[in-house]
């Protein structure tokens, strides 16, 4: 199957990117002027680990993956980052060679800033520098959850804790309201909850299967849902010891 297009040409606009939030439109106008804008059609790649470019880019559209390989070759996916978000920043900051690789979940538009204005905006902009603060410690405090979930969670109970992390993320208010309901959409991929919480498809897919048996998950034309939240996270916490 051919690559799909890239995305239709957009507004070369930061007005969405959450970092700049703070920016007066004047002075983020300024910053947009001096990215690079470029769009990527699904599957390809953004950005390659080990490399020593130190760009730091914006998802203006699209979604973009964050991703390492095994030596076996299999994915390890720890992130994706959707319209708004950014990527790239640890190289700008640090100078060191890329610690992932970065690849067009969907044909994505983003903007690229050169590493040293980056660090310039940083430095004359508190409220950006704030919001990459905040920004990070949303990594590491999800990456320790993760870590906890390698250490302590058997393959399915993983599976369980992606399931809820993914429907915080497409179905917040449901969680917000303290519905028994969520929704991911889009339906994610097999392989694709598989890499993030290290097993296989055809495990992810027995998980998804007995779940559906017994009433906690459902299948509908756009979206799965969970409908029993509450057990699905009770299954989760028991395996923790929470």
């Amino acid at each position: 199957m051919p690559p799909s297009p890239p995305p239709a040409k957009l507004a070369q606009s930061l007005a969405n990117i959450g970092l700049f939030a703070a920016l007066p439109p004047g002075q983020r106008q300024v910053v947009e002027r001096r990215c690079r804008w470029r769009s990527y059609a699904e599957g390809e790649q953004i950005i390659d680990r080990e490399n020593d470019s130190q760009d730091v880019f914006f998802v203006v559209d699209g979604m973009a993956r964050v991703v390492n390989f095994s030596p076996a070759g299999r994915e390890v996916s720890f992130d994706e980052i959707g319209a708004g978000g950014c990527f790239g920043e640890l190289a700008a900051i640090d100078g060191q060679p890329r610690s992932a690789s970065v690849v067009a979940v969907r044909p994505t538009l983003a903007a690229s800033l050169p590493a040293a204005a980056f660090r310039e905006i940083l430095e004359t902009h508190f409220p950006v520098g704030s919001a990459l603060l905040k920004r990070l410690a949303e990594v590491v405090r999800d990456s320790t959850d993760r870590i906890m979930d390698l250490s302590t969670l058997g393959a399915h109970n993983r599976v369980y804790a992606e399931l809820l992390r993914e429907a915080r993320v497409s179905d917040p208010k449901a969680f917000d309201k303290g519905v028994n309901q969520a929704s991911i959409r889009p339906i994610p991929v097999h392989s694709d909850i598989a890499a993030r919480v290290s097993t296989t498809r055809e495990t992810v897919a027995r998980v998804l299967s007995d779940l559906s048996r017994k009433g906690i998950v459902d299948r509908e034309s756009d979206a799965l849902v969970l409908r029993d939240v509450s057990r699905l996270t009770k299954m989760v916490k028991e395996f923790r010891g929470d």
